[in-house]
């Protein structure tokens, strides 16, 4: 299993820090909460139905033609692989989330990691390339011009590319859900990130039909659950905190970027949801973090972390000191 931050539990045990006390910024969620609705009973009691209004209503947010509801975004990348019988040549812009390479290379594909600069001279040599957009961990941002030539190309000799979006909910103007409808290609979003319904397990792939029937077929009946179905509808309804959670998601995101630039930490990327930062002494950083109960997310190649934002003013303040105190550790070690 690879590591996807979280984990608050174990590091309460490792730090010896109680649970409760501890600010998780390891996962890039948003740190608010979101207003959730009263469950029936009958959303426990009764199995899960197709065309309740979830569809409906995705359509409408995503400006997609044709959604198909998963179990979380996890679902759809680990089942995907499976829909190709012949082996594929996959390109994958690395770094990204890991769990596209190990889903890939798993179904038994080749997998070959490209740098951006790199993917124009190979498009004519893969089958299918994977993007994060915008990217998971760096926050870089491929435009949707650029997307959809690259597509293109890919197209032209029967290959597809998947996009997964699952940052892209606070700039809708990136995301390529409304050509989603488009032979070869896939996009996939998730209900975590932005509206930080993480447990909810619930996602969606945007695709042509085709596509969707024969993944529907894989993952079998009731992949989604009765009161996740009832929570989506409710959240991607609501318009006004959506428009609301923008906006503070934008000002949190440069209340983070100011904080880390007076410790001298300027992030190499980032998106609304978290701020990345290679650096050599990056597991020093994580474990002086960990020590004051704050969890980040550490990487080990390149070493980097990733910062996403505490969600009350008692957790800017905690994670203010632990930077004010990153400051001073080497002058206290320098007397």
């Amino acid at each position: 299993m690879l590591d996807h931050g979280g984990g608050v539990r174990q590091a309460a045990e490792r730090f010896g820090i109680a649970r409760e006390d501890w600010i998780d910024l390891s996962t890039g969620l948003a740190p608010y909460e979101w207003p959730l609705p009263a469950l029936a009973v009958e959303d426990w009691a009764r199995l899960p139905e197709e065309q309740d209004g979830l569809e409906a209503l995705a359509q409408t947010y995503y400006q997609a033609s044709h959604v198909l509801p998963v179990a979380g975004s996890q679902a759809a990348i680990q089942a995907l692989p499976r829909l190709f019988s012949d082996q594929l040549r996959v390109g994958i812009v690395e770094p990204c989330y890991a769990e596209h390479r190990q889903a890939w290379e798993q179904a038994g594909h080749q997998v070959l990691a490209l740098a951006l600069p790199e993917v124009a001279e190979q498009l004519p040599d893969l089958d299918l390339l994977v993007v994060v957009n915008p990217n998971n961990p760096t926050g870089q941002v491929i435009d949707v011009e650029t997307l959809l030539m690259w597509h293109q190309r890919l197209h032209q000799h029967g290959g597809c590319l998947l996009v997964d979006e699952a940052f892209a909910d606070p700039r809708p103007q990136l995301s390529l859900a409304p050509y989603s409808d488009r032979p070869g290609l896939l996009v996939l979003r998730s209900l975590g990130k932005f509206f930080g319904l993480a447990g909810v397990r619930l996602g969606f792939v945007l695709a042509e039909p085709v596509v969707l029937s024969s993944l529907r077929r894989l993952l079998g009946p009731w992949s989604v659950s009765g009161p996740a179905r009832a929570i989506g509808k409710a959240a991607l309804a609501n318009r006004m905190i959506q428009c609301l959670w923008r906006t503070r998601l934008q000002q949190d995101s440069a209340r983070l970027v100011a904080l880390l630039a007076r410790a001298g930490l300027s992030p190499a990327g980032g998106c609304e949801l978290f701020q990345y930062l290679p650096m050599a002494e990056a597991e020093g950083l994580y474990l002086h973090m960990a020590e004051r109960g704050i969890l980040l997310r550490l990487f080990d190649a390149p070493p980097a972390v990733r910062i996403g934002l505490p969600g009350t003013e008692a957790g800017w303040q905690q994670l203010q000191r632990a930077l004010e105190d990153y400051i001073a550790a080497p002058l206290r070690r320098a007397r």
